[in-house]
């Protein structure tokens, strides 16, 4: 009879305890979303950390995702201590319901679970035991101050300093690669959280991807939250393609005849990328409040004026200072704008396109919002690196020679990639999760294009097994 007594006790106080809990629906979270007012939604928890915003180490990072889920950018962008912390913003549960297809839901099954708290320790370890700062180091700092330097000698050389046009080419190349350069080494860091210490500044240097005429915010959204998020599933804005699209480059996309060719007309194409986001894809994505299928996040009012107001700068130094102001005619300098522009869109679009447009990667498929892996294990099919060890490399590509280790641990400084891959390499090996390192950047092009060829072809089934 007392053991009768005892379990009915302990059922009533789990009942009541359930009574108490808060739920709240996807919509209800969804209206919270705003720095003055920020609900976030964590493995099925809802936490309000409007409070925190202010004082966030992370800055404006915190709400990127405001009212919606960030349950795998939260463990990606924080250390395992800061599970306990977050629990002091607890405010209730998301109902069961609620979780449909708009959440997108990794498994976690017991080995893969552990796979990422285990890696995540080891590499806590390794900054804390060498007491290193992970999100920064004097490399990158030195590395910023050149870049930035030699954006502004080639910006002059090429529309100011020198007679000659093909002088002035010349230097349009190096302001390309010096463009480019900015984004994937500087901006690419600063707008994950890292680079920098201070969050200010880190902001401010953000803001130098608006000088080149990209809204960063909108690239944070889009890359960020989309992509690092959901990447290579359907729903990854990065690999977005419409009907009529020139290019497929995943299984579930629609199939055109043109396709065939497209592994010969992306290479050229892939110059036009910066082009097509400063003249139509930012201005396209604020109309439609989204980038495919994602949502944008509201924009705040310092970041209304940050857009507008450096598509007006850009436009002002970039293209109205160089017709006043320039030697050259206005058909050379539409020349020398478009080569450097086309340089850059080079440099981006390939640097990125290898580490996850390959046969060797995966493209996973969603199931009523479910994926059939852990997160963190899915990062690591969905993506490839290459030449391990290049110093070169490391330092060209701005780290994305290692694109696993930026996708698992994205706030840290890309200076520290070679440090920490070998330990990420042993965990992957440990725990039996595949890991694509290309030899070299030439073997991970030839296997993009080989990649872009089979999905063109008209009655291939591709395989995702290494192409060797």
């Amino acid at each position: 009879m007392r053991v009768g007594t005892e379990t009915c006790l302990t059922t009533v106080a789990a009942q009541t305890d359930a009574c108490s809990t808060p739920f709240y629906t996807l919509t209800e979270v969804s209206q919270h979303c705003t720095p003055q007012d920020c609900w976030l939604i964590i493995h099925g928890k809802v936490y309000d950390v409007t409070s925190w915003i202010p004082r966030h180490p992370g800055g404006s990072l915190i709400h990127v995702r405001s009212g919606e889920d960030c349950s795998y950018l939260f463990d990606a962008y924080h250390p395992l201590s800061a599970r306990l912390f977050l629990e002091s913003f607890y405010i209730g549960e998301l109902r069961q319901s609620a979780a449909g297809a708009e959440i997108v839901q990794y498994k976690d099954d017991a080995a893969k679970g552990q796979f990422y708290d285990i890696l995540r320790r080891r590499v806590e370890k390794f900054f804390r035991g060498n007491e290193i700062n992970p999100r920064t180091s004097l490399a990158w700092c030195l590395k910023a101050v050149l870049i930035v330097g030699c954006w502004i000698v080639s910006f002059y050389g090429t529309f100011f300093g020198l007679q000659s046009f093909m002088a002035s080419a010349l230097c349009a190349c190096m302001l390309g690669l010096s463009m480019g350069e900015a984004g994937v080494s500087i901006m690419h860091d600063v707008n994950h959280g890292s680079g920098l210490t201070d969050r200010s500044a880190r902001y401010a240097l953000g803001m130098g991807m608006d000088l080149i005429g990209v809204s960063s915010f909108l690239w944070r959204q889009q890359h960020v939250v989309g992509h690092h998020t959901h990447t290579n599933l359907e729903t990854d804005p990065d690999i977005r393609a419409s009907e009529q699209d020139v290019r497929r480059v995943a299984p579930h996309h629609q199939r055109r005849w043109y396709h065939k060719y497209q592994h010969i007309y992306l290479g050229v194409l892939y110059g036009l990328l910066v082009v097509k986001a400063v003249l139509v894809d930012d201005f396209k994505a604020l109309a439609d409040g989204a980038i495919g299928p994602l949502r944008l996040a509201r924009m705040t009012n310092l970041e209304t004026a940050v857009f507008w107001g450096c598509k007006a700068l850009y436009i002002a130094y970039f293209i109205a200072l160089p017709v006043l102001r320039s030697h050259h005619s206005v058909v050379a300098l539409l020349a020398l704008w478009l080569i450097s522009e086309v340089v850059a869109g080079w440099m981006f679009a390939f640097l990125f396109q290898v580490a996850h447009v390959t046969g060797d990667v995966q493209f996973p498929k969603t199931k009523e919002g479910k994926v059939d892996m852990g997160w963190a294990a899915g990062q690591v099919a969905t993506t490839a690196d290459f030449s391990h060890g290049s110093w070169f490399w490391t330092h060209f590509s701005g780290g994305l020679n290692y694109q696993v280790v930026h996708h698992l641990f994205p706030n840290i400084c890309h200076t520290h990639y070679p440090a920490i891959a070998p330990i990420v390499v042993d965990t992957c090996r440990e725990f039996g999760v595949p890991y694509k390192v290309f030899p070299s950047f030439l073997s991970a092009m030839s296997a993009h294009f080989q990649h872009l060829k089979a999905m063109g072809a008209p009655s291939l089934i591709p395989s995702f097994s290494s192409l060797g």
